[in-house]
């Protein structure tokens, strides 16, 4: 009999776990910030073939992996700091050409200019902007030249938004998810891009309703739905943070959004 796979963090206190883990082990599949349809408009736009040499940094619970595979590229290569996360995205692979490592996206080990296709969703958010740079610098350094790179992320609005709003938007979705997150504008996102070696060939921006309704339905259908309510009910710490995460969503809803960015590794 297979073994049962543990949902990330699934032993850790409800309150101290991160927000994206509470709504793992409610049943959420769908964790990007844009929800199903951001990450599809950006794998449309990476267009992914048999051809391609795809890294995935942070797969997560391997929503976008499957999509991913779905694709048949050359090869599949998946680097996931959360060891249970691993396991997770592990039970999906069914290819020779297919791994998901445990390491850090920072410093994957890989050898420079393997890949013709990296991306990554909901996981710059999550970090510094020293690291934010680290990141993407290590995502330009294991694409060949001409290779493309997708990221999902969390952004604040408008571009030009007050830095003290921006800092204390930053600030309470830190504490309501558990977990640092430094979401920045667009045009900071396509700065930091930029300076990577990435020149920006497509953008997409959707509203940040990671926790409404519609959304839900949308990402996860109706009987998915329906789970995580059942989850809610019968947990109620859960429903808690899920009720706080969504009160500070909600709150700044004219400020936050989702965006997705595809860029192209210069030729340099």
């Amino acid at each position: 009999m297979a073994q049962k796979l543990v949902t990330p963090n699934e032993g850790r206190k409800v309150s101290k776990t991160p927000g994206h883990w509470v709504l793992a082990q409610l049943g959420k599949k769908v964790l990007r910030p844009g929800g199903k349809e951001l990450t599809q408009k950006m794998l449309h736009a990476l267009d992914i073939t048999s051809s391609d040499r795809v890294i995935e940094f942070a797969p997560g619970m391997g929503y976008t992996a499957r999509l991913c595979l779905e694709k048949h590229p050359q090869t599949y290569t998946a680097i996931e700091q959360n060891e249970q996360a691993v396991e997770i995205v592990r039970s999906y692979l069914n290819g020779v050409e297919q791994e998901c490592k445990v390491g850090n996206a920072q410093q994957t080990g890989l050898e420079a200019e393997v890949a013709s296709v990296v991306y990554g969703e909901a996981m710059l958010t999550m970090q510094s902007d020293n690291r934010k740079n680290e990141i993407i610098a290590e995502a330009c350094r294991v694409l060949a030249a001409g290779g493309r790179y997708g990221i999902h992320e969390l952004c604040i609005v408008p571009d030009d938004i007050d830095l003290g709003t921006m800092r204390a938007i930053q600030r309470e979705i830190s504490e309501t998810i558990q977990h640092p997150a430094k979401p920045v504008t667009p045009s900071e996102w396509k700065q930091l891009m930029e300076d990577n070696g990435f020149e920006i060939e497509f953008e997409a921006i959707a509203p940040m309703h990671l926790l409404e309704p519609k959304r839900m339905i949308d990402d996860e259908g109706i009987l998915g739905l329906l789970k995580i309510v059942k989850n809610l009910l019968i947990r109620p710490e859960a429903r808690a943070r899920v009720v706080g995460m969504r009160k500070i969503f909600r709150k700044h809803r004219s400020h936050l959004a989702a965006i997705t960015l595809v860029a192209k590794k210069k030729n340099h």
